[in-house]
Order: C-alpha cells, then sequence, then structure tokens
C-alpha cells in the first residue's frame, strides 16, 4: 500500500497515499431519499465485473482483483450501517465463489478502519440487508453469530414457507405490498424506513439496476483496471431491461493508480447522482 496515487480530477497532479482516500472525507449521513445510498465496483477495462468461476457461478475475475482495490472496498464498507446484498450473492457463497462474506476486515492491515467505526459511534460490524424476490439461499449462521442484524426484503409474491424459514433461523422478512420483486418506490420507503445512515450495496449489477430504478442510489464508486480480458459469459455494471430514466451521474473525484496489477495502471472515480427534478 506504500505507493502514491495521483489526482486526475478536480485537483489534476497533486499526490496522495492511497490509504484512507475514501475514509479521510466521511460520507454523508443522508442521501436524496433519506439514507445515503451508494455501490462499489471493479471493472475491466473491457466492462467485466465478473466472468465464470472454475467452480461455478461467477466472481470477480482473478486478473482484475487486487489488493489496493480491496483496501478502498474496506474503507467504504468501514463506513456503512447496513450492506446491500443478494440472495445470489449468497449463493455464491455457500458455492465458494463469493468474494467475502459481507465483512469489515478483521486481520491487521485494517485495524484503522475498526478504529474509525469505535470512533463514529458504529457497530463492530455493520448489519445486512438481503433483496430476493425466490428467498433460495441460506443466511451464514456466522452474521447472526456476530450479533448483525439480518434482514431480507421481498416482493408480495414471496414462498410463504420460505419466508418462515428465514424467520424461524433468525432473518427479519420484510414483504413489500405491490410488487413481485423488490424494487421500485417500494423499496425506497422500506430502506428509509430502516432508519439507517448509510447503506453501501455490495451485490451484483441485477441489485444496481435495481436501485437505478427505483432512483435510489446517490453515488458510484468505480475501479477501472486497465486491461482488457475478454472472457463470455460476463456481467457488467448494470443488467437488466433497458432504464425506463437514465441514472445519470456526474464526476466527483478521480486518482490514477500506478500500482495496479501486473504493474496496469487503474483509475479510482467517484461520481454522485445528478439531482433530479
Amino acid at each position: 500500500m506504500n505507493g502514491p496515487i495521483t489526482a486526475c480530477y478536480p485537483d489534476p497532479g497533486a499526490t496522495r497515499p492511497l490509504t484512507g482516500l475514501y475514509l479521510d472525507h466521511a460520507l454523508p449521513d443522508r442521501g436524496r431519499h433519506g439514507p445515503f445510498v451508494y455501490a462499489n465496483y471493479i471493472t475491466s477495462l473491457d466492462g467485466r465485473i465478473s466472468v465464470p468461476a472454475a467452480t461455478g457461478g461467477q466472481r470477480v475475475p482473478d486478473c482484475i482483483a487486487n489488493a489496493r482495490d480491496w483496501r478502498l472496498f474496506q474503507e467504504l464498507a468501514g463506513q456503512a450501517d447496513l450492506l446491500l446484498s443478494s440472495g445470489r450473492y449468497l449463493r455464491d457463497f455457500e458455492a465458494g465463489t463469493a468474494q467475502d462474506i459481507l465483512p469489515v476486515g478483521i486481520d491487521d492491515a485494517f485495524s484503522d478502519i475498526r478504529a474509525w467505526r469505535v470512533r463514529h459511534g458504529l457497530a463492530p460490524q455493520p448489519d445486512v440487508a438481503v433483496l430476493s424476490a425466490g428467498l433460495d439461499f441460506a443466511v451464514p449462521g456466522r452474521l447472526l453469530d456476530q450479533g448483525r442484524r439480518v434482514i431480507v426484503i421481498t416482493g408480495q409474491s414471496a414462498n410463504d414457507a420460505r419466508v418462515q424459514a428465514h424467520e424461524r433461523a433468525g432473518t427479519e422478512v420484510i414483504v413489500l405490498p405491490g410488487v413481485g420483486r423488490p424494487g421500485g418506490a417500494a423499496l425506497v420507503t422500506a430502506l428509509q424506513a430502516l432508519a439507517y445512515r448509510r447503506i453501501y450495496t455490495v451485490a451484483g449489477p441485477f441489485v444496481l439496476h435495481t436501485l437505478l430504478g427505483a432512483d435510489g442510489l446517490d453515488t458510484l464508486f468505480l475501479t477501472t483496471v486497465h486491461r482488457l480480458i475478454g472472457g463470455q459469459p460476463f456481467a457488467s455494471l448494470c443488467e437488466g431491461d433497458l432504464l425506463a430514466e437514465t441514472g445519470d451521474f456526474q464526476l466527483a473525484s478521480m486518482h490514477l493508480d500506478a500500482h495496479g496489477p501486473g504493474g496496469c495502471t487503474q483509475t479510482f472515480s467517484r461520481y454522485d447522482r445528478t439531482p433530479g427534478p
């Protein structure tokens, strides 16, 4: 983590350490619709955020995953009081292909992030909310064992037996009225009602599509590794039908890192949602 990064925008040419890039400037406590909701992805230059894993499912390509990006992932997780995930992510975890199990890192490299949480009155680990229509996953017991609140948000067509199974396991289930799948205004209202300040989505491209469709995302953080990798099938940032309204953002900051994987450069960018009408 010793190599510095260089600002490209808004103050081009300034250099600074990688550590603290996102933690030094605390995220807002409030977004446009209540909680401040933000997402983070890493992508190749040709737009791959995940490709098939050898053990099944999909995962972040090994050729773009890197410790410097993971440090910034942790700095963003460290500021959240709720992580927003998906049933697919937890199915991937069961299959052994998920990147991690929704942590703020517990090793020494992230001790400053844990100390930041203590100073700001946050619990040791963020709570977890899972968006799912089918409820066809198991919540890892260790999330509950850590004393974290685990919430499943689903639509009104959810299978009653699966709802009850999750509740017996200690998971809260919120059934959104009037929608078959969690999304739209009902999702925004539910996230507001949970009374969290910062919600960090760590799920895949379909959850990002859901949030954009509900006008529920405030900020997008994006690491772009300057490497072309190809590969089929693959997932990109936002997967799903054409959005009824485009998700418009403004570049807030960009930093160039000369110490990416294999000697590639990479950029760390923040995009803030353009204010709506």
